[in-house]
């Protein structure tokens, strides 16, 4: 597992910091979304619905990337490499209902749309570099 450098644990854990995640389709060609994580027990959690283009390529085992950028200064970054170590429906829900309190400060996510099946994905670092 890689270690998140001590001096930009803050833009994981106390900073409201969007994640560019990057991931590969069938065709090889590459992907990115900005989305909203938190970081628990040495792992990056990500949230998404089933459909959508995350939701295809994130799969156990899959590798990714990650930029996240400081919002406070945007020469200060995070990159992360990783690789997907679990991906569930078990408390997707309720998970995306904290990154709503993260983000938007609201106790419900404010988007669902109806039908909706939220997934949680588990990223493992296998490395990390910052700058700035």
């Amino acid at each position: 597992m890689g270690t998140i450098p001590d001096n930009f644990l803050d833009l994981l854990t106390s900073k409201k910091a969007f994640a560019n995640i990057a991931t590969v389709l069938k065709d090889g060609s590459p992907q990115v979304t900005p989305v909203w994580f938190d970081y628990t027990d040495g792992k990056i959690r990500i949230n998404t619905a089933q459909g959508r283009v995350k939701a295809r390529t994130l799969r156990p085992g899959s590798r990714v990337a990650m930029a996240i950028l400081d919002p406070d200064n945007p020469y200060r970054y995070l990159q992360v490499r990783g690789r997907v170590v679990n991906i569930t429906r078990e408390g997707a829900d309720a998970h995306i209902d904290s990154l709503a309190k993260k983000y938007l400060g609201r106790d419900k996510y404010p988007f669902r749309q109806p039908g909706e099946i939220r997934i949680k994905c588990e990223i493992e670092p296998t490395s990390a570099q910052g700058m700035g």
